[in-house]
């Protein structure tokens, strides 16, 4: 199970701060590996959401050990107010998320995600809407190099654009092996040794679940859940990703983005935030983690805490 820890563990418990009593969301199920955490560390009551099924499947198991304190419910993250709200809950002591795509979906070739062994161009992290076989097969070149360049920065878009494009007219591209091949003739050797596609599976994989859009509807709704003292903690494993994060976090906390030695104004405090920023600046995991988990490379931590003067803002 060395490919499915989960990432800055320890951070994440001693921001989250799970406490005896307590009501949690771990927003992102995947493997269970915060949900069984948090669990050990306080006889609290946990929610669990996870769009994907075989994530809620696997945390039965989890929950039968946890009778009454660990409820699983499949939804996207972004829904929560709603599925939450369906099942009672309008108020909670803390949200973890873990933003991006699960290892056990990168491990597991029939769900496309990956590069490295070769599957069915997939890419869902639920079971609906189109896979990126769909995107990679349909969408105009102008759209694809959009999505490319804007989704996973890649300089070489277009021309990965047109590269799909040619080879469609010869033959639907259908496994994840026939896309990276593509990719990789068509952007030149990166120095840094990364592989030619990654960008742009990161990329089709984004667009294909609508990541971005996912990771501000539940930042938002997550803060809207919270109680006075309950805290949000985020973690994020790219730039894009940790961006969203960061700029909703610091305007929670009453802080206008884009502070810098340019813009001091930046750092003025609204009057009377509902949230302390509790990461000025991003948590970064350890040399020794780093060491024991390559994933964990390229995580950011940030956390708010509602103040205890906030009102809560979801309701019934």
């Amino acid at each position: 199970m060395s490919g499915h820890l989960p990432v800055m563990l320890d951070e994440v418990l001693a921001t989250l701060q799970p406490r005896t009593g307590g009501h949690y969301l771990d927003a992102t199920f995947g493997g269970g590996g915060y949900a069984a955490a948090i669990l050990a560390a306080a006889d609290c009551t946990l929610w669990a959401i996870d769009r994907d099924p075989d994530a809620i499947a696997r945390g039965a198991a989890l929950a039968a050990r946890h009778a009454g304190r660990l409820q699983l419910v499949h939804a996207r993250f972004g829904d929560m107010l709603e599925s939450l709200a369906a099942r009672g809950v309008t108020q909670l002591d803390g949200v973890v998320m873990d933003l991006g795509v699960s290892s056990f979906q990168l491990d597991e070739a029939e769900r496309g995600f990956s590069f490295r062994a070769d599957g069915p161009l997939d890419m869902r992290m639920g079971r609906d809407g189109p896979t990126a076989a769909d995107l990679v097969n349909t969408l105009p070149e102008g759209e694809l190099a959009r999505i490319i360049s804007e989704f996973g920065e890649e300089r070489h878009a277009r021309r990965v654009a047109r590269a799909i494009l040619r080879a469609r007219a010869e033959a639907p591209i259908e496994t994840t092996g026939q896309l990276a091949e593509i990719v990789r003739r068509a952007v030149p050797r990166d120095p840094s040794g990364i592989d030619g596609a990654t960008r742009s599976f990161q990329a089709l994989r984004i667009a294909v679940n609508d990541e971005l859009g996912e990771v501000e509807r539940g930042l938002q709704a997550a803060m809207d859940l919270l109680a006075p003292d309950g805290r949000l903690v985020v973690v994020a494993f790219h730039s894009l990703e940790d961006r969203i994060v960061k700029r909703a976090m610091v305007g929670a906390a009453g802080r206008q983005g884009g502070a810098s030695r340019h813009n001091p104004a930046a750092l003025l405090q609204r009057v009377s935030p509902d949230f302390a920023l509790l990461t000025p600046r991003a948590l970064r995991p350890t040399e020794a983690e780093t060491a024991a988990n390559p994933r964990a490379r390229s995580a950011r931590l940030r956390a708010v805490e509602r103040l205890a003067g906030a009102a809560q803002q979801a309701t019934a």
